[in-house]
């Protein structure tokens, strides 16, 4: 046993075996990987084995394809076959709003050069005739994946792995985790057989590893709890039956046809394949059951749960009128396995939160389909600091704190259940809400507020009339909630509207070390006391780690303004990069104040006039002037009984202010502004009519237009870059040079529809690009974009297709900023 090591992989399933196989190709030389019983024992033992490319991420398709086509190689490198059967993949709908959804999901697959063909209900029987398809509308279907055998495919991937070098210790479990400054003291116990337990003998080793991955499957609970974090990684239970064999299937091969597809029947919550003459069906059912929310029992080892027919009835009928052949068939097999899942599905994958050196890779529901890619991409973010696409989507600090095992444990059986609900881009999920909510909430939600969730807020999308339903509401096209939210963006274009921002992410940074530490951390001049900068704190790739609106309180002190849905995100690497610099730069304090203070955004050419209503000032006529409280300034007033730090922004690019106040008050200031707003026909809007408005206004946002992808160059940001001074970064942003340039689009696009930014952009007969955030132009009156193109064809004017519901559609290339360019209604006095 190897005590001193480069990395220590905790997991021996598929993803721990990728990761340990990645690591060494890219050059670590000193890899070892534990497993506590043997290869493939936990939930990658009784997977099914699929290969779906269909995902709605951008990140996670990438992913997918990698493994796809890494599993493809494995057997001319390592001389084992991977078990992979390249039969296809066919996700057939049965109504024509799933065949939107597909055209939704096709498009962000071509962005990734995904290749797929759509097929015909006639197409699909005169190819597959057992299948039934008079119910049917179409499908789609990708002939590049398939199924693999997960046991064959992870040895081939250990053999890999022990050919270049990795290690790798079966019965060895990691039992305590201690960071010693530099590197991790990891004590692992043998582990031996007793009763048919697997038990700890007395036998432990220290192994002293500069890198940590934990790729624990099922046992996360019992990782995160060894390493004092919060991890929402809990199982949930899976079931897929093998039925014996149906006899015109047995013929169909006899005659020489072809294999099936991999059958995905998604209205009827299941998928099938070809087993031995036979069909494995598997299930994603409602009333699935989470397992193991404190940690997996000892005695739970290749172990699977009792079958509940009762629970997958309703689909085992549906499979035996969409293949009427194996009506007759019995049942011969099955298993109820428990499945790693996380709130939205999406494994956590990056650095663990408040831990140096230690990575997860944990909460895998596809996790042989994405094994491979998760192995690529952790290894050049551990090798190179960044991976060549943008894993924030998949961090595990996309979950704060706040976060618990009973919220985790519900979320999750709600993604379970859903993976064949009808995707729709404003869908809103029900489980484990409301959950942290602001003060003002009950009254927004008696104005008729329609919530969406950002990290566990609620934060209203649009308000409508008393009995809508937002879920009825629901579409890929223009839902029944558009109107709303164009009549809250004519709002704050034409009068004043009051936006809920309380969800900001906000932290203050003081201290004799602060300016120092904020001037080397992020890429902007730091503002004066009293003003405010928009700036962004890179990776050390260079590309873009988080935006941040910069207030400087005085002369040492700062309140830092983020995205809302990456508050513990944010939070991670802010304190980790104080703790760095601290010894050279001296003293810095940093506090996340994020629900201490509320925050209302009112604008619109009225604004001021609802604000001058209500502010104390000994001359109130002046106090919200441009002499005054000129643009891209912070003032402390008073909003009636209620200290308000106000900053003259808007996101809507309107004029306008953002209020934050002591959230203690919020109620307070919520009633006033309503009844200062009511002669001026003050409107409430939410999150959706102002992601409109800022694209209007080409103001990025993080999580689409600004990510570790993109450097704020490329993002066409050289104006908040002061090339003139020192910044983490830099020179690595300077290396990077300009791959791709963000622009905005205006589309003339269906009379119906409006882009969600997950389009693929062409120029001619090239793929040059994919949007990346989408909607309407009130101002335009037409459907506008933000997205990445190639830089040769990224300037104004340019003719580009987008495609929406498999057809391209005009749009064109515009300024920046296309509404209001030179900012005049922003600055306006008065």
């Amino acid at each position: 046993m190897k005590t001193q090591v480069k990395a220590l992989v905790v997991g021996g399933g598929a993803v721990g075996t990728s990761i340990a196989y990645h690591l060494a190709a890219a050059g670590w030389d000193d890899v070892v990987l534990l497993e506590r019983d043997e290869l493939t024992s936990g939930s990658t033992w009784h997977a099914a084995g699929l290969l779906p490319y269909f995902n709605m991420s951008y990140a996670t398709t990438h992913i997918h394809d990698y493994s796809i086509k890494f599993y493809k190689t494995l057997e001319e490198e390592t001389g084992l076959n991977a078990g992979f059967a390249v039969v296809g993949n066919l996700r057939m709908a049965q109504t024509q709003e799933r065949m939107e959804e597909y055209m939704l999901y096709a498009s962000t697959a071509e962005t990734c050069g995904v290749p797929y063909e759509w097929m015909t209900p006639d197409e699909i029987k005169a190819k597959w005739p057992l299948i039934r398809t008079d119910d049917l509308k179409g499908a789609i279907y990708h002939q590049t994946d398939g199924y693999i055998n997960p046991a064959d495919v992870t040895m081939a991937m250990a053999k890999g792995a022990r050919q270049r070098g990795v290690v790798i210790e079966r019965k060895w479990q990691a039992d305590a985790f201690h960071w010693n400054g530099e590197a991790w003291e990891v004590t692992v116990t043998k582990m031996v057989e007793k009763g048919g337990n697997l038990v700890p003998s007395d036998e432990q080793v220290v192994i002293t590893a500069e890198h940590v991955v934990t790729a624990s499957g099922n046992h996360a609970q019992r990782t995160a709890q060894m390493l004092g974090i919060k991890m929402p990684a809990i199982p949930v239970e899976h079931t897929f039956i093998v039925m014996d064999q149906d006899p015109e299937l047995v013929k169909w091969r006899a005659d020489g046809n072809p294999e099936h597809p991999v059958i995905r029947d998604a209205d009827n919550e299941s998928y099938a394949r070809e087993e031995r003459g036979g069909w494995i069906l598997g299930i994603y059912e409602h009333g699935a059951p989470a397992r193991f929310e404190h940690g997996v029992p000892d005695s739970f080892r290749a172990d699977l749960f009792p079958l509940d027919l009762d629970r997958i009835a309703e689909q085992y009928m549906a499979m035996t009128e969409r293949v009427p052949s194996c009506a007759d068939s019995g049942l011969k097999d099955d298993f109820n396995g428990p499945i790693c899942y996380t709130p939205d599905g999406n494994p956590l994958v990056g650095p663990a939160p408040g831990l140096r050196n230690m990575w997860l890779a944990e909460g895998f529901s596809f996790g042989i389909t994405a094994a491979g890619g998760t192995g690529y991409y952790l290894a050049q973010m551990m090798v190179n600091g960044e991976a060549e696409i943008d894993m924030a989507s998949l961090d595990p600090k996309r979950y704060g704190d706040w976060m618990t095992t009973e919220f985790a444990a519900r979320k999750n059986e709600e993604a379970y259940e859903h993976v064949y609900i009808l995707h729709h881009p404003d869908e809103e999920r029900p489980a484990a809400r409301p959950l942290r909510t602001s003060p003002a909430y009950d009254r927004q939600a008696a104005r008729g507020a329609q919530f969406g969730w950002v990290n566990g807020w609620e934060r209203p999308n649009y308000y409508a009339p008393e009995g809508f339903s937002d879920a009825d509401s629901r579409s890929f096209r223009r839902g029944g909630w558009w109107q709303y939210a164009v009549e809250e963006a004519k709002a704050i274009r034409e009068g004043v509207g009051l936006i809920d921002a309380t969800a900001f992410t906000k932290h203050l940074v003081k201290g004799p070390g602060a300016t120092a530490f904020l001037d080397w951390f992020t890429c902007n001049k730091l503002p004066s006391v009293g003003r405010i900068n928009l700036t962004y704190a890179l990776t050390g790739a260079g590309t873009t780690r988080t935006e941040y609106t910069i207030v400087r309180l005085a002369q040492d002190e700062y309140y830092l303004v983020s995205a809302g849905a990456w508050t513990a995100y944010d939070s991670d690497y802010l304190r980790k990069a104080i703790e760095d610099k601290m010894p050279e730069l001296g003293y810095i304090e940093c506090h996340d104040v994020t629900t201490q203070w509320g925050v209302f955004a009112i604008a619109g050419p009225k604004s001021r006039d609802v604000l001058n209503a209500v502010v104390s000032d000994a001359s109130p006529e002046t106090v919200l002037s441009n002499k005054r409280f000129p643009w891209l300034t912070m003032r402390n007033i008073e909003l009636g009984m209620v200290p308000v730090r106000a900053i003259r922004v808007a996101y809507t690019g309107e004029l306008g202010w953002e209020l934050h106040h002591p959230i203690e008050m919020q109620n307070h200031l919520f009633d006033l502004l309503e009844k200062a707003g009511e002669p001026h026909g003050m409107k409430l809007v939410g999150a959706r009519a102002q992601n409109w408005l800022r694209q209007e206004k080409s103001y990025r946002a993080f999580g689409t237009e600004l990510g570790r992808d993109a450097t704020p160059l490329e993002a066409d940001l050289p104006r908040f870059v002061d090339l003139n001074k020192e910044f983490h970064g830099k020179q690595a942003m300077a290396d990077h040079g300009i791959k791709a340039k963000c622009v905005t689009v205006l589309i003339d696009g269906p009379d119906d529809a409006d882009p969600w930014g997950r389009e693929v952009l062409y120029y001619g007969d090239t793929r040059v690009g994919r949007l990346t955030s989408g909607g309407y132009s009130v101002a335009f009156e037409k459907s506008i974009g933000m997205g990445y193109v190639s830089p040769e064809v990224a300037t104004v004017g340019t003719k580009l297709k987008v495609k929406m519901f498999d057809q391209l559609w005009d749009a064109e290339i515009v300024e920046d900023s296309p509404y209001d360019p030179k900012n005049t209604t922003i600055r306006v006095d008065g």
